[in-house]
């Protein structure tokens, strides 16, 4: 089992040293190298928030290995289980009876014009891809095409495209739909469009997206917030469904509404 851990969270850390300890009692073989946990683990625990596990998913590339998310603070969209549950939900996994729920990834091709078109950028995500302006720059113009067809030239800030497990992170914010994780589909979420009629929408999980910045300016991409590339003008990012799924343990003490509940407030007054 590999141990993947919020680097900057102390408490994160000692949560680790114990659980690692107490596996190893239980003989367990215990990774604590990230490299070697992305390599070799068939099992991860990841102690932390969802920005942990999306690294933790990142690690582990297209290798089908089951993710027990542990909440270091407040109850998490794929951290689902809170630091008071860990050792029970750890003897559920070893026991062999954790429910798991697949999550589908995008991959993400950045090409570059020129001489000779290069692909700058081969990855995947877990819960979104933006393509933004800077804080300064001019609206950006953005052209988008699904399945070979022109869908819009977005004139705004920027636009987001999600998975379901991604619908209640960036898209969200910028006033798009929830979509249940198990759900096949892609969200196409406009950010601040000039035009008020451009409305978030929601594409089959097999249609490709292409996305060509026409305008010049600062446009930057990021890949489930972890980093950011330089987008030049007529630079194509090309979005699709990758073949490879992320595996999360479940909660059995908590289902998705409950989560939405709890982390959205649902119901309080």
């Amino acid at each position: 089992m590999g141990i993947v851990h919020k680097r900057s969270s102390p408490e994160a850390a000692a949560c680790a040293a114990a659980a690692a300890q107490v596996l190893r009692g239980r003989g367990v073989e215990v990774l604590l190298d990230e490299a070697e946990t992305g390599r070799a683990a068939d099992l991860v625990l990841v102690l932390g928030g969802d920005g942990t596990l999306i690294h933790a998913s990142g690690l582990l590339a297209a290798r089908r290995v089951p993710i027990l998310g542990v909440n270091m603070g407040s109850l998490g969209f794929m951290t689902e289980v809170p630091q008071e549950q860990l050792y029970p939900a750890l003897d559920l996994v070893l026991a062999g009876k954790a429910t798991l729920s697949e999550r589908m990834k995008l991959g993400v091709h950045l090409h570059r014009a020129g001489a000779a078109e290069k692909r700058v950028v081969d990855a995947e995500v877990l819960n979104e891809v933006a393509i933004a302006k800077g804080a300064l720059a001019p609206m950006a113009e953005l052209e988008v095409t699904a399945g070979g067809r022109y869908v819009t030239t977005y004139k705004a800030d920027g636009v987001i495209v999600a998975t379901p497990t991604g619908s209640t992170a960036y898209s969200m914010a910028a006033a798009g739909p929830i979509v249940h994780p198990s759900m096949r589909g892609v969200i196409l979420t406009p950010i601040c469009p000039h035009t008020l009629t451009q409305r978030p929408i929601v594409l089959p999980d097999d249609m490709n997206l292409d996305i060509t910045l026409r305008s010049p300016g600062e446009v930057v991409l990021s890949l489930d917030g972890q980093g950011f590339i330089k987008v030049e003008r007529t630079d194509r990012v090309q979005i699709k469904q990758s073949s490879s799924r992320v595996l999360l343990v479940s909660n059995p003490n908590i289902d998705y509404f409950g989560i939405l509940r709890a982390k959205l407030k649902w119901g309080e007054r």
